[in-house]
């Protein structure tokens, strides 16, 4: 697959990740966050912006969206690792470690978990692992969404129906004698598959995005989901497409979104993979290479808000 890339020096710089920031601050409202500062425990404001421009990335041709403005070679891996790991039904930090994601410990701490009657460490039933892998059918047993959407992608492709979902209403809605069952409710997940002329493209719609924490990780996370599922299915990838319901930047992130957006933004590189799989969820971070990567310094310290 790493043949079918346009050749690092004709592709283009992209602009998309500076250009939706500055969509966010021109046209967002400030307002309370649920989250707290991890240095002073106090609640931070937030800037959204509901429905901005998606943004499409042709990765073969321009490259795979890594973020250029700021070096994240350190940690692309776990992002790749994440999410595969929600894909073979990872629900505790135990789990996510063992596909080498590490970063889900302040998000799991006993007290959150005790709030929602969880072990600790515990995602909960409502998290991404349970609801791809393990999702729960009336019948009282459970379903697993992305081994079932390959059988139907290879025996009916042309349907306009391969969508996943990461939500699970009953354990993530919050109400009077009602005890949620997740510690954080799924941000993204929302996957929509299309296959066309050959070629497999892939809609994320994303519930919330932390643009300065959350999307660096989502592009390349789901970037290595579409080069994965092509080739599970023996298809080129084509395009990734990402819609956001709320974008937003926490108020004790500005500092560094100046300097994002004071540095220059250059061509994608090339995500690519070298090991082929049968089944999607035998994918593991090890299996994708990045190269051809020319990014900004490394930003340390970004607020991560819990």
């Amino acid at each position: 697959m790493e043949n079918m890339y346009k050749p690092y020096s004709e592709r283009t710089p992209d602009n998309s990740y500076k250009n939706l920031i500055k969509e966010v601050l021109g046209k967002g409202t400030w307002s309370l966050s649920p989250m707290v500062d991890p240095k002073s425990g106090k609640e931070v404001r937030t800037i959204d912006y509901l429905g901005p421009n998606p943004v499409r990335f042709n990765i073969l041709q321009n490259g795979a969206p890594v973020i250029t403005e700021r070096d994240i070679s350190g940690f692309y891996g776990s992002a790749i690792g994440e999410l595969f790991g929600f894909i073979n039904g990872a629900r505790t930090t135990k789990e996510l470690e063992e596909f080498g994601c590490r970063w889900w410990k302040s998000w799991v701490t006993p007290e959150k978990c005790a709030k929602r009657g969880l072990e600790a460490g515990d995602l909960g039933p409502g998290s991404y692992g349970a609801a791809f892998a393990n999702f729960p059918t009336a019948d009282g047993g459970t379903f697993n969404q992305f081994e079932e959407i390959v059988k139907q992608m290879r025996f009916r492709p042309e349907l306009k129906t391969h969508f996943i979902t990461p939500w699970i209403p009953q354990y993530t809605l919050r109400k009077p004698n009602h005890q949620q069952k997740v510690v954080v409710a799924p941000c993204h997940g929302w996957i929509h598959f299309r296959i066309i002329e050959g070629k497999i493209s892939m809609v994320l719609v994303q519930r919330s995005c932390d643009l300065l924490i959350g999307l660096p990780s989502n592009w390349v996370q789901y970037s290595a989901l579409l080069l994965a599922m092509a080739q599970v299915l023996n298809l080129e990838p084509y395009e990734f497409i990402h819609f956001i319901s709320d974008a937003h930047i926490y108020e004790n992130q500005m500092g560094e979104v100046d300097e994002i957006l004071s540095r220059e933004s250059k061509p994608f590189p090339t995500l690519k993979l070298v090991k082929k799989h049968e089944r999607i969820s035998d994918y593991r971070r090890e299996d994708f290479e990045l190269s051809d990567y020319n990014a900004g310094e490394k930003i340390k310290g970004i607020p991560a808000n819990i």
